[in-house]
């Protein structure tokens, strides 16, 4: 790593985990123990640790436990298949049983307007298919979980919503947004107004908005801070100003959970200025529930208690970045146990804490907010300038992740060093193109653009990840991940810049057709494609690569 090889290879001894850990509940606690005799039991290639993690129970907690420990079990912990899947059987529902279909209340089999540039007849029967299913994603909590929460990790929520699919069974946060995306495209705005009503709900319960809505994320972390963004997007579709009203309390707060100690680090540039930035950094210090046999597993080599607790925390850690897993965040790009997370400033979360701030100067303008909305205009203006003074590398054309000095604490400001910055290219460089701010600068524009055309990032089919091809990290080259593609996109869209706008229209152009070509030979959607190969899903990462198949007409 040409910019943070300068650190020890091993970090996790270098201190002790003082960072804040915050309980889990019983129920989570005790459903890790049966994730981890189903792991002993199966054959690893059939086992996903988080069909087990998701379970709700028949009965109450204490009474199911008590028949757990009756099993007969092996000297390693194992039990019989037979066996387990009858404790299973009867004393669990299966994971996502505490779902219930809902038809969603705005939907139309083709909306009117809907996507009217969009001529092509093959291609438009494909978005109307792909736009069919918002019926397959539709849900609501099931009343159990009202009346019942402690028989479930799955979170109550208010109104019904729409999940990811697959074997992600509840609300995600900032899959939310492309959610939202797709919804006021396919015209259902109340929809769209829901998901933010349902995260909203989270932020005013637990203080934030949290990774998904299950109780094993309650305790540990976020995810990329985009209400804002998902609000502004609705309200600029609609004018719905009782939305942004409702909304601007809620985003004062989450401005306030990121912006507290843990996440901020203060940087002393060499103009003698202090920038206080952000970074990931979970409230945990032991293996995902969702993922607790995988990371025991990875874990392993760790001689002590300490390493192994900051190696956990750097995983959560990593999880609230949205880019898990990729090279990205390894000391070392081919050694997964050299994460380190915590003690990077990521670009693309200072640039989400840009428009938040900006989103939240707009909002408060709009209710009448004067003071609120000058505050957060200055601090957006504040922040631009440690883009230009931490993040800006004049020589690459990018903006690029910084890396800390182990040990900082967050109220010690730590002087910049050129050497501390990632010169590695990330497609996360070129997110700030997304903001604004940056995109409205047409000579930056087009530097950044020559930049993204010579990077090594533009394939075929998109743009990849990363330049790394580590083999098994699915956030890695040859991955293209849509997310990437579109921030980057629509900030070249945005920008005068002829060249820009065309740069723009090619990649959209190549990652839309890899999609169809995809579709049409398997008939889903996939969760990332491999950039290098039109029509050909990506690999690579902890779980297996998701897909959505619509219902063909």
């Amino acid at each position: 790593m040409a910019a943070a090889n300068h650190s020890p290879s091993s970090p996790y001894s270098c201190a002790k985990d003082s960072g804040p850990v915050i309980p889990t509940t019983s129920l989570v606690t005790f459903l890790e123990r049966v994730q981890e005799t189903a792991f002993q039991t199966y054959e690893r290639s059939k086992f996903d640790h988080k069909d087990f993690i998701d379970l709700s129970l028949k009965f109450d907690l204490s009474t199911t436990v008590k028949a757990f420990d009756e099993i007969s079990k092996t000297e390693n912990g194992s039990v019989s298949t037979k066996d387990f899947e009858e404790f299973i059987g009867k004393w669990f529902k299966s994971a996502g049983e505490d779902l219930v279909y809902v038809e969603p209340m705005d939907f139309e089999t083709e909306p009117y307007g809907f996507l009217p540039k969009v001529e092509n007849p093959e291609v438009r029967a494909w978005a109307l298919e792909v736009h069919g299913l918002w019926k397959k994603l539709s849900r609501e909590v099931s009343s159990s979980v009202h009346d019942h929460p402690e028989l479930h990790t799955l979170l109550p929520l208010p109104v019904p919503g729409m999940i990811p699919g697959s074997r992600f069974r509840e609300v995600y946060y900032w899959d939310s947004y492309w959610v939202i995306r797709g919804l006021l495209a396919s015209k259902m705005h109340e929809t769209a107004k829901a998901i933010v009503t349902n995260l909203i709900s989270l932020l005013d319960t637990y203080g934030y908005v949290l990774n998904g809505a299950r109780a094993y994320y309650t305790n540990r972390s976020s995810q990329p801070p985009l209400l804002s963004a998902m609000v502004y997007e609705i309200y600029n579709r609609t004018g719905d100003v009782d939305l942004v009203k409702k909304a601007l309390p809620a985003l004062l707060k989450e401005y306030q959970f990121w912006n507290s100690e843990i996440h901020t680090m203060i940087i002393h540039d060499a103009e003698n200025c202090n920038h206080s930035l952000n970074r990931y950094y979970a409230m945990w210090n032991k293996p995902r529930p969702e993922a607790s046999a995988i990371d025991k597993r990875f874990a392993s080599k760790f001689l002590n208690v300490n390493e192994k607790q900051k190696f956990y925390r750097e995983l959560a850690s990593t999880a609230e970045s949205g880019w898990d897993f990729s090279t990205r965040w390894m000391r070392n790009p081919s050694e997964f146990t050299s994460l380190s997370t915590t003690t990077i400033l990521p670009v693309d979360l200072n640039a989400f804490m840009l428009r938040m701030e900006l989103d939240i100067a707009f909002f408060a303008k709009i209710v009448g907010d004067d003071a609120i909305a000058e505050d957060f205009l200055t601090a957006s203006h504040t922040r631009k300038k440690a883009f230009n003074s931490v993040f800006w590398n004049e020589n690459m054309g990018q903006w690029v992740d910084y890396w800390l000095n182990y040990g900082a604490e967050p109220k010690e400001p730590q002087t910049w060093e050129a050497q501390n910055q990632n010169q590695n290219v990330f497609a996360s460089n070129f997110v700030p193109l997304w903001i604004d701010l940056f995109n409205s600068d047409t000579p930056l524009v087009e530097k950044v653009t020559r930049s993204l055309q010579s990077s090594g990032l533009l394939c075929a089919a998109g743009i990849a990840t990363s330049l790394t091809n580590s083999g098994h990290q699915c956030r890695d080259f040859p991955n293209g991940w849509a997310p990437i593609q579109h921030m980057i996109v629509e900030g070249l869209w945005r920008s005068a810049s002829t060249e820009a706008r065309k740069v723009a229209r090619d990649i959209a152009e190549r990652w839309i057709r890899a999609n169809h070509v995809a579709y049409k030979k398997t008939g889903t959607m996939h969760e990332k494609y491999n950039v290098e190969k039109c029509g050909e899903y990506g690999a690579g990462g902890i779980y297996r690569p998701q897909f959505l198949t619509a219902a063909r007409n």
